[in-house]
């Protein structure tokens, strides 16, 4: 009977200590990490998890890691931040402002402030400022600037005389529509491929056509079929991938791009598989793909 009680005291006691290595499963991402990195940020929501008495009150998934239901991707930079109170970022990181929500969640405010945006008074990035590339001046800017405001005055010279000539190759807002310029058009596609139906391939049809270039390229080759509401401020001397197209038939953009003088320079394409069938050998390839076109 003695044997028996000290067993039944013994559990108890461990319930109220964290062992030195964690395991957490994070949005059903999984991560084996120390107990001192967890509490390293005094007054942080992992500090508070993993520093209280009750072992018990802490979620858990079915194979006993504690459960934390947030992004389990963007945890990694949580992470690694709660290591050295350091943060590094990959070139052009597209989530900035979802990483700087998960670390408002976990009561990082330092993390929080390293993570606020930087807006200057010419340029207004919105929600997400790490979508697109840097917002260096490209070196033709000035002088777009420059044939920009000087065109603007040219309408008032009549159509007859050299303003007027002028005005033909003019859009309506006085800018000049035949500039030199890359457009990027990309698409990621699927398609099956069995294995004894290689030339009866079924292609599925393309979700959404993606447009990388400058600005006013864009708008001006695309107008209305062009969906620019993820990066509505960009200023039109500017670069942008956001963009995407309302249609979905890669020959209607490349029709739009012909017509504008634009022909294609190179293309690439990738493909992986994604997903094999056990009993058919049936294969469902995915791909992505990228045309791009120069008009001089």
């Amino acid at each position: 009977m003695a044997l028996a009680d000290n067993t039944s005291c013994a559990k108890p006691s461990e319930d109220f200590h964290f062992p030195e290595i964690i395991e957490l499963n994070v949005g059903g991402q999984v991560y084996i990490t120390r107990l001192p990195t967890l509490i390293s940020v005094p007054g942080s929501l992992l500090w508070e998890m993993f520093t209280q008495k009750n072992i018990r009150s802490l979620a858990r998934d079915s194979k006993g890691r504690f459960f934390v239901d947030r992004d389990g991707f963007l945890f990694r930079y949580i992470l690694d931040y709660m290591r050295d109170q350091q943060l590094v970022l990959p070139d052009h990181f597209p989530e900035r402002s979802r990483l700087q929500r998960e670390a408002e969640y976990f009561m990082l405010p330092e993390l929080v402030k390293m993570l606020a945006p930087k807006l200057s008074k010419q340029n207004s990035l919105g929600d997400d400022p790490c979508q697109s590339d840097p917002e260096e001046i490209s070196p033709s800017a000035e002088a777009t600037r420059n044939l920009t405001s000087a065109s603007a005055t040219l309408p008032s010279a009549g159509t007859g005389g050299p303003g007027g000539a002028l005005t033909t190759s003019m859009g309506a807002a006085g800018t000049d529509v035949r500039r030199a310029g890359f457009i990027t058009i990309g698409y990621r596609g699927s398609y099956t491929l069995g294995r004894d139906s290689q030339t009866d391939a079924k292609f599925r049809r393309v979700a959404r056509i993606m447009v990388c270039g400058k600005t006013s390229l864009a708008k001006e080759v695309f107008g209305d079929t062009l969906n620019d509401s993820r990066d509505p401020d960009r200023p039109p001397e500017r670069y942008t991938s956001r963009y995407y197209l309302k249609f979905t038939f890669l020959e209607q953009a490349f029709d739009k791009l012909a017509d504008a003088g634009f022909h294609m320079v190179a293309c690439n394409s990738t493909g992986t598989c994604a997903f094999a069938h056990d009993q058919t050998d049936d294969r469902i390839w995915t791909s992505y793909t990228e045309y791009v076109f120069y008009r001089e």
